[in-house]
């Protein structure tokens, strides 16, 4: 068994750290450029050098995405960004295109080069083709079942890195490279841009009809013909982590501070608990899937690791999520009267019953006591999205806990 990192994403500097504080090894995250989650706050290079040092006092690792399939245009743009976070020193980068990965290994030849699923790296000899150029990992594609990430294993250098998604939204295209969105809205999911055409409800309109809409039934269960569920490895981590995995990759860098906290609390219990005993892991597995099911997800599915996904791993009736609870915000530091700051994330007010969510484990009932604003104003709610507050409770959280409220 090899020593496994849990690799959590992270869409801004707040989210980084709550993915540090709630129990990530490393950390991925893009820069405003190069990165195929262009929709995604993302970061400046200022929040990059402070999240980087945050998660470097803590012990955890920071990779950086630069992961587009390059046209002629962009080179000359990596070529000065590399120079950029060469200065900044991130632990790796996570590189899809050949040319990219070049111009790394030639500016910035010190950090780690990692490549991307959107390779399409299916096979061992792949995998010592990118090692004989300088690669430290080599991320697996979505379509390998574990019989054949084990495989690779064996047939590759000890100190060559495997990382394998484990849980998160699935594409329907072939390791993330899809044109449907390019084709419908101009929009190129291979330089950041998808609209997510898969999520879609899709009809077939007659040329000579127009407006007559026929709906597309796969069967007659529904016409989401292209919507997969969500991967999820909760209920299977001794396999994962009997099949030579380095690091266990969690998908969503568009994602919340709750949902990052929520499944980078969860599968770092899991991983920890499985490596003490298999029998401590099964003991709690029942609370792994009541926490994850807290999540925002779209019902879940283990995807290819145990062979071909069959129409089971589709949902054809709907696109939405399923929704446990709501996130209200992260607790700031408190003062000598209780009051802690939040930059509240949704509504809620005072003598409503909300949880507090620990980085241990623990989710705390707790009634909200008062609610003041920044010029120190008693408020009965507060309905504004990220309005600063002063929030005080019957029980008083840490800082970086977060608050959230469970949904009937």
């Amino acid at each position: 068994m090899r020593d496994t990192e849990l690799l959590v994403p992270a869409s801004s500097l707040e989210v980084l750290k709550v993915a540090v504080i709630y129990g990530a090894d490393a950390v991925y995250i893009g820069g405003e450029v190069y990165g195929l989650r262009a929709k995604a706050k993302n970061f400046s290079k200022e929040d990059m050098i402070e999240g980087i040092a945050f998660a470097h006092e803590h012990g955890v690792k920071v990779y950086v995405t630069a992961n587009i399939l390059a046209h002629n245009g962009d080179l000359e743009g990596v070529r000065e960004y590399f120079k950029e976070l060469k200065e900044i020193k991130p632990d790796a980068l996570i590189i899809a295109d050949p040319a990219v990965f070049m111009l790394a290994k030639e500016i910035c030849p010190e950090i780690e080069r990692h490549v991307s699923t959107q390779a399409n790296n299916t096979n061992y000899g792949t995998y010592k083709f990118w090692y004989e150029l300088g690669a430290k990992r080599v991320v697996s594609a979505r379509e390998l079942s574990l019989e054949e990430i084990k495989e690779i294993r064996a047939n590759i250098p000890d100190d060559l890195e495997i990382e394998t998604f484990i849980h998160g939204a699935m594409c329907i295209s072939y390791s993330g490279r899809c044109l449907l969105s390019n084709y419908f809205t101009g929009r190129d999911a291979n330089h950041g841009e998808c609209t997510h055409p898969c999520r879609w409800k899709y009809a077939v309109v007659e040329e000579q009809r127009p407006g007559e809409y026929l709906p597309v039934y796969e069967n007659e269960r529904g016409t989401y013909i292209f919507n997969s569920k969500d991967l999820c490895m909760i209920e299977h981590v001794p396999d994962l982590l009997s099949s030579g995995i380095d690091s266990f990759k969690i998908e969503g860098r568009m994602k919340t501070a709750l949902y990052v906290a929520t499944v980078a609390r969860t599968y770092r219990k899991a991983i920890d608990d499985c490596m003490e005993s298999e029998e401590k892991y099964l003991n709690n597995l029942d609370w792994y899937k009541e926490q994850i099911a807290a999540c925002t997800y779209r019902q879940f599915t283990t995807g290819f690791f145990y062979g071909k996904p069959s129409e089971e791993s589709q949902i054809y009736d709907n696109n939405t999520y399923n929704i446990g609870y709501t996130y209200l915000g992260i607790a700031g530091a408190a003062d000598d009267l209780g009051y802690f700051e939040i930059e509240q994330r949704n509504k809620f007010s005072v003598g409503e019953t909300i949880e507090i969510m620990k980085p241990n484990g623990d989710n705390i009932e707790v009634q909200v006591l008062g609610i003041k604003n920044e010029a120190g104003e008693d408020m009965e709610s507060c309905p504004h999205p990220k309005q600063k507050l002063f929030i005080k409770l019957s029980a008083c959280p840490d800082e970086y806990d977060i608050l959230r409220r469970k949904e009937a």
